[in-house]
């Protein structure tokens, strides 16, 4: 595994704090509920309170961009996101979706239950992010963006120079790896998956699940 990287675990969804040249990247952020957690995680990687240089959303879920606020009002952290997903974070409206699994409908409908007894906090993104970005020059962090829309609109993955690629939803690794069970557009999704087995990638770190290796993804 590679030592850069630390998986903060937030019950049923990661975040993921890398080591760049200059600092800290983190990778989403958990549910609003997971804030001591996140927060006491990051103090003791050593990146807060001045060291965490940018907030990366791989999309707009609840459960992937709960602390932004907090980050940005604590901290004054950046937040960086796909514009595909801002209406998501602003407002709260989230994209009408089929889902693939009767786990994942069972989950969806427990989450919606959840969701409905908590504080939610709106932020708006300082930053947008586009497709094959470069991230060395802004954070010493030696990575691209990729935009793989299909799970959300704007759906992205972080695909590190070294072949780690953070993948958010479109990728997922419950039991065993599998592609988003949650899908907005699934001829984008089909698209976006297919643009992925024909980059470098070695090890994949889903939102939810353990990492995996690209190869062990099925055809």
């Amino acid at each position: 595994m590679n030592e850069k990287i630390k998986t903060i675990e937030l019950d049923f969804v990661n975040a993921f704090l890398v080591k760049a040249e200059r600092g800290f990247v983190l990778i989403d952020t958990g549910m609003g509920h997971h804030w001591d957690r996140l927060e006491a995680a990051l103090k003791a990687l050593g990146c807060l309170p001045n060291r965490l240089k940018v907030v990366l959303i791989t999309h707009g879920d609840l459960d992937h961009v709960g602390n932004c606020a907090k980050l940005q009002m604590k901290y004054k952290v950046p937040i960086a996101i796909h514009a595909g997903d801002a209406l998501m974070v602003e407002s709260g409206m989230a994209p009408k979706r089929t889902v693939r699994t009767l786990r994942a409908r069972v989950f969806s409908w427990v989450a919606r239950m959840r969701v409905k007894k908590m504080a939610v906090e709106r932020f708006k993104p300082d930053l947008f992010l586009n497709d094959g970005q470069d991230l060395s020059a802004t954070y010493g962090f030696k990575a691209k963006i990729v935009h793989i829309p299909g799970h959300t609109k704007g759906s992205i993955g972080i695909l590190t120079e070294e072949g780690a690629l953070f993948v958010g939803d479109t990728l997922l690794n419950r039991g065993k790896p599998d592609t988003a069970t949650y899908i907005e557009d699934p001829v984008e999704l089909k698209n976006s998956i297919a643009k992925l087995r024909t980059m470098n990638i070695k090890m994949v770190y889903p939102g939810h699940g353990k990492p995996f290796s690209m190869e062990q993804l099925p055809g």
